[in-house]
């Protein structure tokens, strides 16, 4: 379980310097991250260890990532802000 401390430092690692990923990872992290299963939480503090070109290749869906867990993370982040 995440402690409200924790979730002020992941929220600071989501401010990133790069417009296109602040843009997806800040909300993501104040609106969905604490109603999150743990497992999911998981899945964005790993997600927030990847280098910034890596992500951005991945929400702009030029390429995925070969890990699983974050092939899931990154998918319901893009399933947030994409029209159904």
């Amino acid at each position: 379980m995440f402690t409200e401390e924790d979730i002020r430092r992941i929220a600071w690692q989501c401010r990133r310097g790069m417009l296109e990923l602040d843009v997806l990872l800040e909300p993501f992290a104040k609106e969905a991250f604490p109603s999150l299963s743990f497992d999911d939480q998981q899945r964005f503090v790993k997600l927030l260890d990847c280098e910034d070109q890596d992500m951005f290749v991945w929400f702009m869906e030029r390429d995925q990532p070969s890990d699983p867990d974050l092939q899931r993370i990154v998918r319901m982040i893009l399933e947030r802000v994409q029209p159904s």
